[in-house]
């Protein structure tokens, strides 16, 4: 059975380059993978094709002969195979085992130190207007007897695991792997004398103060981030982030809803029928809200602009009244009379002054004309 075109098994022209090779093995390679593929021979028997492929035509010099002679040229023995000229392909299945098995290649990005998150409660007044707060968040700092080094006297020798490389060479199968070096996470050194104090790791276990501006606006969940604030990283690397979170008390007047302020006005029973004003209270002071003559209870006023400055725009929202009317109690002897008295005055079904009740009652009327009853 004749070999495939290399350049057909890799799905490259033969003018690609070395970027464009690497990319089309890679993404085949994780199509192909034995380790994604463990029933499948076929797939299997591709992988390699594929490897073969890449071996050949990413060193220059066997890729000349190929170019020239095809694969009888590589088999009558015009080039070696496997030679110090050859493909590394140790960054290619590091990055394919990273993928796979959710670790990914060693370096700064893996040591970096780890986020924090931090809940930070807040009446609704200062999460409107917003407000500077110190919080003490329990961390690891960089050890401040070692500067973060992890070394007590600065010096360094070859990390014996890697031999000063960062990364160490695994076999496994057909072809081998490189991986960060366990012992020196990917440094190459280690040391000679490691801190006294924090052991070589750089880091020691403390309550930081940072200083958090809340802005004006924040809601509920939302997450303020403040980089390089969260954990230092091993040996002087960089430090995390840390996160604070938003948490809004219930306030004893006001609801919020986005950007808009919900509130319950009561009013008197002769305020809403006769109309009149009021002083409401907002969270920027108080402000006057008009009633007209005949307002019915649940009636909601709008206050535009004395809601929320929106975090995310430069927009703000409104206020929204919603008038309760009480009925009057605890009447005086006077009280009881004049009620009386006004009550006197209403016809039985006068929907000029009772609109809700006139309605309600045609309503029962058509209902109880519909059953017959």
């Amino acid at each position: 059975m004749s070999k495939r075109d290399y350049y057909e098994t890799l799905g490259v022209a033969k003018t690609a380059s070395e970027d464009e090779l690497k990319k089309a093995f890679r993404r085949l390679a994780m199509k192909l993978h034995p380790d994604r593929n463990p029933d499948d021979p076929q797939a299997q028997e591709h992988f390699k094709e594929a490897k073969e492929a890449y071996e050949v035509l990413s060193d220059a010099q066997q890729r000349a002969i190929y170019d020239r002679h095809g694969h009888a040229g590589l088999a009558g023995g015009m080039g070696g195979r496997g030679g110090a000229g050859g493909p590394d392909l140790g960054d290619i299945f590091g990055d394919i085992f990273g993928d796979i098995f959710g670790g990914g290649r060693g370096g700064q990005r893996q040591r970096r130190g780890a986020d924090l998150l931090h809940r930070m409660t807040l009446e609704l007044d200062d999460a409107v207007h917003g407000v500077e707060r110190e919080i003490r968040v329990p961390t690891l700092v960089g050890c401040h007897h070692c500067a973060g080094s992890g070394s007590a006297d600065g010096k360094l020798h070859n990390c014996k695991t890697c031999h000063g490389h960062g990364r160490v060479r695994m076999q496994n199968g057909i072809f081998s792997i490189q991986q960060t070096c366990p012992a020196c996470a990917g440094a190459g050194k280690t040391f000679v004398n490691p801190c006294t104090h924090c052991h070589g790791a750089g880091r020691l276990e403390e309550e930081k103060v940072v200083r958090v501006k809340v802005p004006a606006g924040v809601d509920q969940g939302d997450r303020i981030r403040l980089g390089g604030e969260g954990q230092a990283g091993p040996a002087g690397a960089g430090a995390g982030d840390l996160y604070v979170e938003i948490e809004v008390r219930e306030h004893p007047i006001f609801k919020r809803d986005g950007d808009d302020l919900h509130c319950e006005i009561p009013i008197r029973v002769t305020t809403a029928a006769l109309g009149g004003e009021l002083k409401v209270p907002t969270l920027d002071g108080s402000a006057i809200l008009k009633i007209p003559e005949g307002t019915q209870s649940g009636k909601i006023f709008r206050l535009r602009g004395k809601g929320v400055q929106s975090v995310r725009s430069s927009g703000k929202g409104d206020l929204l009244c919603r008038v309760a009317v009480e009925t009057p109690v605890k009447l005086t002897e006077e009280q009881r009379e004049l009620l009386a008295q006004l009550e006197s005055t209403f016809t039985g079904e006068d929907a000029a002054h009772s609109p809700r009740s006139s309605s309600w009652l045609d309503s029962v009327k058509e209902f109880f004309g519909r059953i017959g009853a």
